[in-house]
């Protein structure tokens, strides 16, 4: 019983999260992408050109081709489609819809281009690196990669790619030289940004404690930090003292405990610590 209970909590929690980076990226979306025509970004990218083709809104194309994408995600890939992403994507559209209904955007927030682009740029990177860093994504063209990554053997990072760019170079046409060009900025941006996210959501710092008592140390990291260490022993090679080298990671946070503990109990203890945003293993990232 508690077991299946804890699974529950685990479950609600992750779909909290889940909905709450949607809707940080519907607010980038809906309030500084579509109305300044940005058309970078997949679905939602091409979304503004189409509008602007057509007498659909944004928000609508978005919805329709996001649940058409989905269909098409549950007849060429099943059950391992996965439920998250079907969460996600209906969060999406359900949200944009609401949103043009509820407060419909006839021309940008402000008029300041470049601070709108930061935050149509940033909004949707990080609720996309939180996404990815649970294992889920906001379907669209997420759903276009799953598919030829099961059934071809295309470069999925170029096929994407090459959608973006297409987004990007109808802007030029349909917006002019100065959307063109945001648009191509923003595209720039996007990965690097979510790349940076994540990066920084994984960071953990890796210790290399080189010191005489190894006890009192031990102890906090263990009863205090709830970590694990690995103990091994080594002699300087200049004064060939027997050394015990002390290997641990943790979070940032505790990272800091522990450095402040070692100089209070032992000063001339030498620490080498680096970052790290990738450790796979019992209490990090699950391969």
């Amino acid at each position: 019983m508690k077991q299946l209970a804890n699974r529950f909590q685990h479950a609600f929690t992750e779909y909290c999260i889940i909905t709450l980076s949607i809707w940080i990226m519907v607010i980038g979306v809906y309030f500084f992408k579509f109305p300044n025509h940005f058309a970078f970004g997949g679905i939602t990218g091409f979304s503004t050109v189409i509008s602007e083709l057509t007498s659909w809104s944004a928000s609508d194309f978005t919805s329709i081709v996001n649940t058409l994408l989905l269909v098409v995600g549950f007849a060429f890939l099943g059950r391992g489609f996965g439920f998250k992403t079907f969460y996600a994507t209906m969060v999406m559209s359900v949200s944009l819809s609401l949103l043009e209904r509820i407060c419909p955007m006839s021309r940008p927030l402000t008029d300041e281009p470049i601070l709108e682009l930061m935050f149509a740029v940033l909004l949707p990177a990080v609720g996309t690196a939180i996404l990815f860093n649970i294992g889920a994504s906001s379907g669209g063209t997420d759903i276009i990669a799953m598919i030829l990554k099961k059934h071809t053997s295309l470069n999925i990072g170029t096929v994407l790619m090459l959608v973006d760019v297409a987004a990007v170079a109808s802007a030029f046409f349909i917006f002019g030289p100065e959307t063109g060009l945001f648009s191509t900025i923003g595209l720039a941006a996007k990965s690097l940004v979510i790349d940076d996210v994540i990066e920084n959501m994984n960071l953990c710092k890796c210790f290399n404690i080189i010191c005489d008592n190894p006890d009192p140390i031990c102890d906090y990291i263990i009863n205090t930090l709830n970590r694990s260490a690995t103990v091994y022993h080594a002699q300087g090679a200049f004064s060939h003292h027997e050394k015990t080298v002390i290997m641990t990671t943790m979070k940032r946070g505790q990272a800091l405990k522990l450095r402040n503990y070692i100089r209070q109990v032992e000063p001339s203890a030498f620490m080498l610590i680096s970052n790290s945003s990738e450790i796979i293993g019992k209490g990090f990232l699950t391969i």
